[in-house]
């Protein structure tokens, strides 16, 4: 070959070699990427309305039928990294287990109305009645009624099998619905410090039993109504008792006006929680010992051997990020990291990352259950009758989600 068809297969060469790294480059780059089409595809189960709203971007379906399931954990609590799965687009609150021990009841702020919800994500509208800017929501034990409250004061029950509801008087607030009856017991604010009581009514606001005079300590009475329906409400109003500030009695109220034994507690912000079956309370409270830390307790707590078997449970974390799945088996969420004197300021500590632990009450032992896939708040903990799931709302989201505990 002459020297001359030398030089032009070299340039011809290095002109498609030119030409060959620009295409790769282009399809490499530049190219769009070309995503099949899937006919027939559906709107996402868990979708709640208006959660499309001010940027929601809904989560596509997924094997699980919900939201998706988060991070690369075990399926199941074992101890260790665990998935959770996302059951809606939106923020929920007021979540409560349905009637049928196995879906989540809530109340979507988005629309005003409430939903049920399975673990797969599928979602039922309860009622097509809708109650914008509801308050604060309490479900009765089978999940089919709810006392309703709003801004302006007003009250309402709702009953979800008859869609009917009733007013309840203005004045009424902190409700709670009895463990075992459809009773209601609320705080009753009269103007004059004189006409306030402690009352327990059915639940259309008839029969109403004036149960204690609050006077003006309506704030320091805590209700929590026990399930053997003896205990209605906790008071910190007993006369200061010796072994330092934190050490202080708090005395339960009884329904037929029992006195029942004070309980000694070691810490301010009392914060209630029964088992199932009444014998047994656990409690958490921030004090000294706990460095001013929540730290949870529980007691014996039948009328007859209340206050007795006092002990710490060695979590620190507050009763109301608990729940019960048994008589003798509790789960709480408690939050990573908390350092000395965070539990006087809880806000500050609102968006720490929680794990799950179990609480056997039997033996008094904690175990770690799971570690949350993604960093995750856990708040208002509910736990299917079979024990196999449990719901909780996400704190920094807003939105319901799951962990498999079997």
């Amino acid at each position: 070959m002459s020297e001359r068809a030398k030089k032009i297969l070299i340039v011809v060469l290095f002109i498609g070699s030119v030409i060959g790294i620009a295409i790769a480059l282009y399809f490499a780059f530049f190219r769009a990427a070309v995503v099949p089409e899937t006919p027939g595809t559906q709107i996402p189960t868990g979708s709640l309305p208006g959660s499309d709203l001010a940027g929601e971007r809904p989560i596509p379906p997924t094997s699980t039928g919900g939201g998706g399931t988060e991070g690369l954990g075990e399926p199941v609590a074992r101890g260790g990294v665990t998935q959770t799965t996302i059951l809606t687009t939106g923020p929920v609150s007021d979540i409560s287990v349905s009637s049928n021990g196995a879906d989540a009841n809530f109340y979507n702020p988005d629309d005003g109305k409430f939903y049920t919800i399975d673990a797969d994500g599928n979602l039922v509208e309860l009622s097509a009645a809708t109650f914008p800017d509801a308050e604060d929501v309490q479900w009765n034990k089978d999940g089919d009624k709810a006392v309703i409250e709003f801004p302006d004061g007003s009250n309402v029950v709702y009953n979800f099998a008859s869609q009917t509801q009733v007013t309840l008087p203005k004045h009424w607030e902190d409700f709670e619905f009895s463990p075992v009856t459809d009773e209601i017991i609320a705080k009753s604010m009269g103007l004059d410090p004189n006409n306030r009581w402690l009352v327990v009514s059915n639940d259309d606001g008839s029969r109403v039993d004036a149960i204690q005079a609050l006077g003006s300590n309506a704030d320091k009475v805590t209700v929590s109504w026990s399930p053997n329906d003896q205990v209605v409400a906790f008071s910190d109003t007993a006369d200061r008792i010796s072994g330092g500030l934190d050490h202080k009695m708090i005395l339960p109220l009884g329904k037929e006006h029992e006195n029942y034994p004070g309980l000694i507690i070691e810490g301010l912000d009392f914060n209630p929680l029964w088992a199932p079956d009444g014998k047994h309370l656990m409690y958490s409270v921030v004090g000294d010992i706990s460095d001013n830390k929540p730290a949870l307790w529980v007691v014996d707590a039948t009328p007859a051997s209340m206050g007795d078997n006092r002990r710490s449970l060695g979590l620190n974390t507050w009763a109301d990020k608990c729940t019960f799945a048994s008589a003798s088996l509790a789960y709480c969420a408690v939050p990573q990291g908390l350092s000395p004197n965070q539990g006087l300021m809880r806000s500050l500590v609102e968006n720490l990352p929680d794990n799950l632990y179990k609480i056997d009450l039997t033996s008094g032992k904690t175990s770690l259950s799971a570690i949350p896939a993604t960093n995750t708040t856990m708040e208002q903990l509910s736990v299917t009758s079979d024990g196999s799931l449990l719901y909780f709302v996400n704190g920094k989201t807003g939105k319901l989600e799951s962990i498999r505990l079997q």
